[in-house]
């Protein structure tokens, strides 16, 4: 190789290093998203917050947070851009590093991967580790992991006590021996909730479930019962009706927030402002209303629009 065809191909290494660098490290706040004009809005299909559908060869996403983050993309004056993502990847879409819950804590990755989008709205419930990853918007919707079996399982709901924390211990009691479908490094992971301490047979799925396909997997008989969160359970109530019954809770209540980069503080500021805006409007309640009608039978005092 003479010497400016060396000089050529140092160049061409050079400028692709550099735009691969720079697609992997580049992290959006307000600014860089309203100069860009388009927010990259990273979801995962499951319990009405992401809808994915085919129509008239289409693809169509919808969905409760697909709605708020349209929203808030045009209270921006942006374009709106999906990202779909599972649970596997989704903080590593939003941070560039992998991130889950494994036994005890939270484990990182050490490989730099691109970052593809600019919040995480799915339905996401707030946890510790989590929290240690992106930082949380206010909360915008109630959970809580509750125990769900089909309906000739032999496991009977327990009668409230008026404290969730000795329901909590009534469920574990129940289940000994019992099988029961979780799912590792979602909401419904059983080391969240020390279920290897009740002597219940833990089931984890053999092939990649969605959250949405555990009920499904218990009327299929995988297992008598399932752990799910409040918004699935809704949904699942009014698909299956008479198919499943709720035992109680395993987890103390839970809420729901919009993940943001830790290095994308006015992004959130500016959504949070939006939330609150459309909150006291009432904006907000017809949308939750329209995925999740029944939500205000179970938790009147959260949508309780302020001044009201």
């Amino acid at each position: 190789m003479d010497v400016p065809q060396y000089r050529h191909l140092k160049k061409i290494t050079f400028l692709l290093l550099f735009c691969f660098f720079s697609s992997v490290g580049h992290t959006r706040d307000l600014a860089d998203i309203k100069a860009d004009g388009v927010l990259r809005h990273i979801g995962i299909p499951y319990a009405n917050f992401i809808i994915i559908y085919k129509q008239d060869n289409k693809t169509i996403v919808d969905g409760f947070d697909v709605e708020l983050m349209k929203g808030f993309a045009k209270h921006l004056s942006v374009e709106y851009q999906y990202i779909k993502a599972g649970w596997s990847n989704a903080f590593t879409l939003l941070t560039g590093r992998n991130a889950h819950y494994a036994n005890t804590g939270l484990i990182r990755g050490h490989i730099t991967h691109e970052i593809k989008g600019d919040l995480l709205a799915s339905g996401t419930t707030i946890l510790p580790w989590r929290e240690e990853v992106v930082d949380f918007s206010t909360n915008y919707f109630p959970s809580a992991v509750w125990l769900i079996a089909r309906t000739d399982s032999d496991l009977k709901p327990i009668t409230p006590s008026g404290s969730v924390t000795q329901d909590i211990i009534a469920v574990k009691k129940l289940i000994k021996d019992h099988n029961v479908l979780a799912m590792k490094q979602t909401c419904l992971d059983p080391n969240l909730y020390d279920l290897y301490d009740t002597d219940a047979n833990i089931i984890l799925p053999v092939t990649e479930l969605k959250l949405n396909e555990m009920i499904p997997a218990i009327l299929n008989n995988d297992a008598e019962s399932t752990l799910l969160d409040v918004p699935d359970i809704l949904i699942g109530l009014q698909k299956w009706p008479g198919e499943t019954k709720v035992i109680g809770p395993i987890s103390e209540d839970q809420k729901m927030g919009v993940g943001f980069r830790k290095n994308s503080p006015k992004l959130r500021e500016a959504f949070n402002q939006y939330l609150k805006g459309i909150q006291q409007t009432g904006e907000y309640n017809v949308l939750v209303k329209k995925y999740y009608p029944s939500v205000f039978n179970f938790y009147p005092n959260f949508f309780k629009i302020e001044n009201e």
